[in-house]
């Protein structure tokens, strides 16, 4: 843990946020016909009605309502030099390990209990400052529809039925990548790479108890899974992420890792970061950083299904070549 967090003073939520996450919102504000579904939805939940439901049945969070957790809290506004008025936050009776900054005008963040339960308090930060990050990216609105419409399901929505699936798909591939914004945004609060990716393999296993756990292996495990398997394999990857709303725990970390090792991060830590007024930012530049990363991520499938067939043709051939020395009959194909 950092003996002091440096404040990014007047940082902008374009130094964290992923050209992936900005490219595929823009994609999805697009989509013909989806303003009308963010003015529905908001019409017809509104502001108060979401604050409403969790102000019922969840607890929130105050100097005299789990003060630890408030000055923690504190702490995150700090180092990320919000403005503006604080958003509250809640703690929700959920055994599910996760979180979520929703709202419209005046976003708020959800801790389910699941997750406070399972983190100690320098995970927490990384938490709450990745909820904090989802705030600040502007992109509470956006989870806010995604969860009422992915939920409550389009049909309760009047007029969506022929637009359903592919704003879906849509809603679900930007929630993904504006994960990787705010995890981001969780190491920036945080300014401990070791405790923020031990975040995602608490998250993928669950407290070690007794039985230590390894981030080294885990992050191993993270490559085997992106660059490793066979061909199909990359067609089972996309299969199993096209309805999942977060990216899965092994490719969070690495991800991260990626952008800690780029110098990004440190660069950041160092004061070279956009200011907020400061960080216009073409559309153009977006989609070709958002393309960049996914030409290396092609690369990275394509190095392994070459791997994959390179040894494929060897164990081919020498399953017909034979023992050697014998002339490379035995075994092997009848002659023509």
């Amino acid at each position: 843990m950092p003996d002091a967090r440096i404040v990014l003073t007047d940082i902008s939520s374009t130094a964290w946020e992923h050209p992936a996450d900005r490219a595929a919102l823009q994609t999805l504000r697009a989509i013909p016909g989806f303003d009308e579904i963010v003015r529905k939805v908001m019409g017809l939940i509104g502001e108060r009605g979401v604050r409403l439901f969790f102000t019922a049945d969840a607890i929130r969070v105050g100097p005299r309502q789990r003060p630890k957790l408030d000055a923690l809290y504190s702490e995150v506004l700090e180092t990320l030099d919000y403005k503006g008025e604080r958003p509250e936050l809640f703690v929700s009776q959920t055994p599910f390990v996760n979180a979520m900054a929703v709202g419209f005008e005046r976003p708020f963040i959800v801790l389910n209990s699941g997750a406070v339960g399972l983190l100690d308090r320098e995970e927490r930060r990384v938490l709450i400052g990745h909820e904090l990050g989802h705030i600040m990216s502007g992109h509470a609105t956006y989870t806010t529809i995604a969860l009422i419409l992915l939920r409550a399901g389009f049909t309760a929505i009047p007029g969506l039925g022929l637009i359903a699936l592919p704003v879906q798909l849509a809603l679900l591939e930007w929630s993904r990548k504006a994960e990787l914004s705010a995890d981001r945004a969780g190491l920036l609060a945080s300014q401990d790479p070791t405790v923020t990716m031990g975040m995602y393999l608490k998250f993928a296993g669950g407290t070690d108890g007794d039985d230590p756990s390894s981030l080294d292996e885990f992050l191993v495990q993270a490559e085997e899974y992106e660059i490793g398997g066979h061909a199909i394999d990359g067609v089972l990857k996309v299969l199993n992420l096209l309805f999942r709303s977060h990216p899965f725990n092994t490719a969070r970390a690495a991800e991260l890792q990626r952008w800690q090792k780029s110098g990004a991060y440190e660069r950041i830590l160092s004061g070279d970061y956009p200011r907020r007024g400061d960080d216009d930012r073409p559309l153009a530049d977006d989609v070709a950083d958002a393309s960049d990363y996914y030409a290396e991520q092609s690369r990275r499938a394509a190095a392994s299904v070459g791997e994959v067939l390179t040894r494929a043709r060897d164990a081919f051939n020498s399953a017909f070549r034979g023992p050697a020395g014998d002339g490379g009959s035995s075994g092997g194909p009848p002659p023509a």
